[in-house]
């Protein structure tokens, strides 16, 4: 075949240079703090079930993983017939002790018809953003509605964002704190003061998870050691409680008892992924579970009475960080928050890479050494 293209008679044509849109870590925060937290949680919510109500639309994996004693580092792609997103997240409960995040995140959106990376963005306050939305609009579909007391336990870097989803998106009025470490709890109870007036919220902090539990319509468990823990047991649950599990997201790990599991209707994220890295993991693999696609496309059942309670095993999925690029971007263009960059190499000839090297150089010739 000569230098045309094998698939038509044209000789190619010079493309312009691809750009990249950029989201950096200090731009997100900017476009986090200028549009609201609570605003962009019911954005990204929106997105997200906006998603699964398309659920067959996407080509789906469990996330690939690879575990140390340290923790995890994965990479959760998904794609549609338009584009292909994938995050880069790792998990290292003992970071905090080195001065860094639990959780670091990057991902990308790109083009399927052409594989331009169209948009580069950080992933760790989204991913924060992301989770808490999809925990507040899956409990949409699964909490008794009047549901206004939630206890958080675990007062990590994720808390507050889980507090501000079910305060903004679903009228929770009274947070019940635990945290085996006392100032992980004061430090969420002063990041919430300033939406304590403004949405007529109480703190209630307490001494143990029990204690947190008790009279709570929603259990959200946000642990980060990487053990087979019982954060939960059976004897903490009451008729119509709703479960929002979060913490148990990797092989080992876990924070609800066998027992809670058997007594509640259990709905998942993506079923081959949960059963590997969820609280399910610990049960057998006929236990029956629910997707959750399926209750928002009205295919299966969520709730049946107000006397159930409902556990969402949330172990994160890849179609809800593509979610949370799309808003992100979409929200970072309109407050023109978002940067370039030049992550392709511009090319004349298509077939010719190598002359990349050539106009790097600076007298635009490549240096030769002579043969020895």
């Amino acid at each position: 075949m000569s230098a045309r293209h094998a698939s038509s008679d044209r000789p190619f044509t010079a493309r312009p240079e691809v750009v990249t849109q950029f989201l950096s870590a200090s731009g997100a925060a900017r476009l986090v703090a200028r549009t609201g937290v609570i605003e962009c949680l019911q954005a990204m919510a929106a997105a997200i079930e906006s998603d699964y109500r398309r659920w067959q639309d996407f080509d789906k994996t469990a996330r690939v993983a690879a575990y140390s004693e340290a923790g995890a580092i994965e990479l959760m792609p998904v794609a549609d017939a338009h584009d292909y997103a994938f995050k880069f997240v790792n998990g290292h409960p003992r970071n905090t002790r080195l001065g860094l995040s639990t959780v670091m995140a990057f991902g990308l959106l790109a083009d399927m018809a052409t594989g331009v990376p169209v948009f580069l963005s950080e992933l760790t306050l989204t991913t924060a953003l992301r989770t808490a939305a999809t925990s507040a609009m899956a409990a949409r579909h699964l909490a008794r509605p009047d549901s206004r007391t939630m206890a958080i336990i675990g007062n990590g870097s994720q808390s507050e964002f889980q507090a501000l989803a079910f305060v903004g998106l679903l009228g929770v009025r009274t947070l019940r704190l635990f945290d085996i470490d006392r100032a992980a709890t004061d430090k969420l109870v002063r990041n919430l003061q300033p939406y304590v007036a403004s949405h007529g919220l109480a703190i209630v902090v307490c001494a143990s998870a029990a204690e947190a539990a008790r009279g709570a319509d929603i259990v959200t468990t946000l642990t980060a050691d990487q053990a087979n823990a019982t954060i939960v047991h059976a004897g903490m649950l009451a008729p119509g409680m709703h479960l929002n599990a979060v913490g148990g997201d990797c092989p080992g790990k876990t924070e609800l008892a066998a027992d809670v599991l058997r007594a509640s209707r259990v709905f998942v994220e993506y079923e081959p992924q949960t059963r590997i890295e969820g609280d399910l993991q610990q049960m057998p693999a006929d236990f029956a579970v629910t997707e959750l696609w399926q209750v928002i496309q009205g295919r299966a059942p969520g709730r049946t009475s107000p006397a159930d309670v409902t556990t969402f095993d949330s172990v994160g999925f890849a179609l809800e960080d593509y979610a949370a690029l799309r808003t992100m971007r979409a929200l970072g263009h309109e407050a023109g928050l978002l940067e370039t960059i030049a992550l392709i190499p511009p090319l004349g000839d298509p077939k010719n890479l190598f002359a990349t090297l050539a106009a790097a150089a600076p007298s635009g010739v490549l240096p030769q050494r002579k043969a020895a």
